[in-house]
This record gives C-alpha cells, structure tokens and sequence, in this order.
C-alpha cells in the first residue's frame, strides 16, 4: 500500500519493443531519403518530396552523432542535387531556393545535435555524481559480522543505474547485531540525501539506544527534522520511509522485530520450512510527521542454520505480464539454500524470470545466516594477482 503513495511514475520498459522502436528511429533518416528519391522518380515533377529530405536532418539530430547528422544532410542535399540535375531544372529559382532550405536545416540539424549531446553529457555527470553518493552511503558490509553471515543485494531497475530510495545497513553494537531495511519516498539525488540521513542516524542510534524501539523513536527524529529543514516547517504529508528494523543478540537464539509499514521479514528454516514475520500490531512508516508511533517490538526464535530475509517491495511488488504480483514466501517455500548469497542469487534470477527482465523499482535485499554448529567458514573469493611485467 506505502509503494503506491510513494510511485508517482514507473520505469519504462526496455524490451525486444523498446529495442525495435530505437531501431526504426535510426533508420528512419535513410527510409525518408530512399523514400522521397522513388516519390520523385515515380510521380509527375508536379509533385515534390522536398519535406520528406528536409526531415531526414531533422529526425537525425537527437538519435545520431554529430557526423552521421552531417552526413545526413549532404546524403539529402546531393539527393536533390542529383534529381534536379537528372531533369535539368538544377537552374531553376525553385529548384535554388529548396537546396537553400535543405542547407539551412541541415545547419539547424547540426546545431540541435551540438545542443543534445552537450545536454546528455551534463545528465550522464550528474548521474555518475549520484551512483557514487549512493555507493558511499551504501557500502556492502563484511560478510561475517557478529558471528552471522551476511549477504546483500541492490538490483535497479534499469541496469545502468544505482540511483534510488532503497536502502540497508548492518552494524555489530554492543546489544547484538542490529539491522535495517528501508525504502525511501521518491527517486534521485533527494532520495539519496534522505537515505543518508536514515543510514547515519541509524548507525548512531544503534550503538547507543538499549532498545530497538529507541532506535526507531530516534530515526523517526531525524527524518522531522530532515523534513523541518527541506520545508521550512512541519508537513505531515511531505515524505515518508518504511523501514523494518531486526536486532539479533548475541548467545542468543532469537531475532526482535520493529516494522514501520515494510514488507514482513521472511524466516527461513534449514529444512525448507519458512514463516513469515508479520507484525503483531500494523505501524505507520517512519516520517509520516503523526508523532510519537508507540512501536512494538516482535521476536521470533532464530534456530541455528536458519536464515532471516529483509527485503524492500520493489521484490514483492514486481509483476509479471498478467499482473501478478511476485511472492517471495511461495517461491521460496521448501527450498533449501546453503548460504545467504546463493539465496539471493536465486531470488533475483526468479524475479527476473517472473517479470520477464523487466522491473519497474528498485529493490534491496538484506539475508543474515545464524550458522549451525560445524558450518563451514564462507570466504569471499580474492582475485589473485600476478607479477607486473617487467
């Protein structure tokens, strides 16, 4: 429900569609030029295609290079060239004035493809600018802390960005290991200055705060004051954050829940039995400017072997071609995995597969294993180098 307050647009598509639009387009250019030269060789010279070879630059402006725009323009030009000259009406007032034209848009064309490509790169800057804030702010923990393995997942919805309002963080704190899954309202660099302050208020509060709710209570702070600052006064309605919050102590077999309006944890067993940790009493997101949310704290016994699932919606809520919405306790339900990254390896690809490659949001996922007894170490892999040459 959250997700649909907080979307105010989807991710286009880029399938096969997409693709063969993009195509046409390139195309297109050379099917006017081929198209208006069979026009005038085929019709009385009554008729003219002139407006099919003027819009050859034209249309290649925005999709081509500068060269191809140029070479575009003088692939029309020596078109009209070559047909005038053919009839002989190359002397003709007319035939003068509508070279004169086609060489004005064709400079016109020009122009536009400076300003396009000049503009595409100020975009591409500001987007790199972005991946890197959101790579500082979300950088991947270890994968042993606190004696619980770890792994996490960021997949964007588009492939070639990593701008977004997902979010997670793990820290080792003297109450055990304490964790948090949150999805930010909105999109781009805003979403990613509100991540940052959810992150850093977050690893504060979890090293200082004695109770999980206390760390709730404390983001639930910062993010008014986030708001207060961004707006210059109170707005219940501006922006919100779901967010579930899990603290695992330590010598302890148990995992303590806060859900702010996320997505429930999914808690799965090492013999394929999994639960879904719902909430015992609903709670508003954080930052929906109501005040104090009196949380409630869940907890649920975490078995050795067993492994907890964080997860934002952009996972629970991608559909396939008929509008089903993906399941994650379903898909999930029976299967066993031996780590954490193998778990998530295999979310991914089955959300790929449901949705048909095409996402419409981003979508963090959080896996933290609590190892059984004679499990073996798991090692990241480490890229051997060799000698240099001399």
């Amino acid at each position: 429900m959250w997700k649909r307050l907080k979307r105010r647009g989807g991710h286009a598509g880029g399938g096969a569609g997409g693709v063969g639009v993009r195509r046409f387009v390139r195309m297109l250019p050379t099917l006017m030029i081929v198209g208006g030269l069979l026009f005038e060789l085929l019709t009385p010279t009554v008729y003219t295609a002139i407006p099919l070879f003027v819009a050859a630059p034209l249309i290649a402006a925005p999709f081509f290079s500068l060269a191809n725009t140029v070479r575009t323009g003088i692939a029309a030009m020596l078109a009209v060239f070559a047909l005038r000259l053919a009839t002989g009406s190359l002397s003709a007032a007319v035939s003068l004035i509508e070279l004169l034209t086609l060489a004005t848009v064709s400079v016109l064309a020009v122009v536009i493809c400076e300003v396009v490509r000049r503009s595409s790169e100020q975009l591409a800057s500001a987007r790199v600018i972005a991946e890197r804030a959101m790579r500082a702010v979300l950088p991947k923990p270890s994968d042993r802390i606190g004696g619980l393995h770890v792994a996490v997942r960021y997949e964007a919805a588009q492939a070639d960005e990593f701008v977004g309002g997902d979010l997670y963080a793990v820290t080792d704190t003297p109450y055990g290991v304490r964790l948090v899954v949150g999805d930010v309202r909105g999109k781009g660099l805003d979403a990613v200055e509100t991540v940052a302050v959810v992150i850093g208020a977050f690893r504060e509060a979890a090293e200082q705060e004695r109770s999980l709710e206390g760390v709730a209570r404390r983001l639930e702070r910062a993010l008014a004051r986030e708001g207060e600052a961004r707006r210059g006064g109170p707005d219940a309605t501006e922006g919100f954050t779901t967010a579930v919050l899990a603290e695992i102590p330590a010598g302890l077999s148990r995992v303590r829940i806060v859900n702010r309006g996320h997505p429930e944890p999914i808690l799965l067993y090492p013999d394929g039995v999994l639960d879904v940790l719902e909430p015992s009493v609903p709670a508003l997101p954080l930052g929906m400017g109501l005040g104090a949310w009196p949380d409630r704290t869940d907890e649920w016994d975490l078995p050795p072997g067993a492994t907890l699932l964080l997860y934002t919606d952009g996972l629970s809520e991608a559909r396939n071609e008929e509008g089903d919405f993906y399941d994650p306790a379903a898909r999930l339900r029976g299967r066993i995995f031996p780590d954490p990254e193998e778990l998530l390896s295999a979310l991914t690809d089955d959300v790929r597969l449901h949705t048909g490659g095409e996402s419409t949001d981003d979508m963090a996922l959080l896996a933290v294993v609590c190892p059984a007894a004679g499990q073996p170490e798991r090692r990241r892999p480490v890229r051997i180098v060799g000698p240099a040459p001399a």
